[in-house]
């Protein structure tokens, strides 16, 4: 195994920014292994001295040069940050002098915009989104569903759960999830619960062979986790969508970002905030 270089995400917030630019540029270099570490507030001076000489004595015992991605408004704490041996990709000093330029104005270089609390109004929204989407999770709460931008559709362990808390965090959308369970399969015909809102309605299905083995990892040598059960269940399922002409996506190779863009993108819906 080829050794592990180190890489850093330095932020004076909360590191979501470098680690999110950092991780989509790392993900295009398959043979290469990565120790992360993010590293929020640094922001002060002193702060950024003491990570300059931990990023060095780490680059000196692994023996291979760090990189270092930051996006470190501060002018002052940028310049302490100064680490002798890492690659340092600055995302600020890359982009904002460029921008200045072309757009005609100084930037402001507050700290936190990106993932602060800027607008209390969207926040609220957001939150009211999340708190939607953990009462109408798993069907647990079947009124109100008129409220729902959509309705996730699936059978145990597809995604659902997660798809829902993302869909509402980042997009502020108002999504619902029901499970389809043994009894509702037994027929091709949708829940009567779901009946009104079929318009709504959007499916998850993965690979049996994947999903017998996240439902071996929570119940092992059970039916419910059965290569069997697990290939009727998703066919059955399918079945449904189909013979109902509900769009639905296989979840197996897909991360939850990638779900919930598709989903935003094949049922039209607008971001809410």
């Amino acid at each position: 195994m080829p050794d592990r270089r180190s890489v850093f995400f330095v932020s004076d917030r909360t590191g979501i920014t470098a680690e999110s630019l950092g991780n989509t540029l790392l993900t295009q270099f398959d043979t290469q292994e990565f120790k992360r570490e993010t590293v929020p507030f640094i922001d002060t001076i002193e702060k950024a001295q003491a990570l300059t000489r931990h990023i060095d004595q780490v680059g000196a015992t692994d023996h291979l040069k760090p990189l270092v991605f930051t996006s470190i408004i501060k002018a002052d704490v940028r310049a302490a940050l100064q680490i002798s041996h890492a690659l340092v990709i600055d995302f600020f000093e890359t982009f904002i002098s460029e921008l200045e330029r072309e757009l005609g104005e100084k930037a402001t270089l507050q700290l936190g915009k990106a993932h602060g609390m800027s607008n209390e109004k969207e926040y609220d929204h957001r939150i009211e989104a999340v708190n939607f989407s953990l009462n109408h999770d798993d069907g647990v709460k079947l009124k109100d569903l008129d409220e729902a931008d959509v309705i996730l559709v699936g059978v145990s362990r597809s995604g659902k759960t997660p798809t829902c808390l993302y869909l509402a965090l980042q997009y502020g959308i108002k999504a619902a999830n029901y499970p389809l369970t043994p009894e509702d399969l037994d027929s091709p015909t949708l829940p009567k619960i779901l009946l009104p809102f079929r318009s709504k309605m959007f499916g998850l299905t993965i690979d049996p062979a994947r999903l017998h083995y996240i439902r071996s990892e929570r119940r092992p040598d059970s039916k419910y986790a059965s290569m069997d059960n697990c290939r009727r269940e998703v066919n059955e399922a399918e079945s449904m969508f189909r013979h109902h002409s509900v769009p639905f996506i296989s979840t197996t190779h897909k991360s939850i970002e990638e779900i919930a863009s598709t989903i935003m993108h094949k049922a039209q819906l607008n971001r809410r905030f």
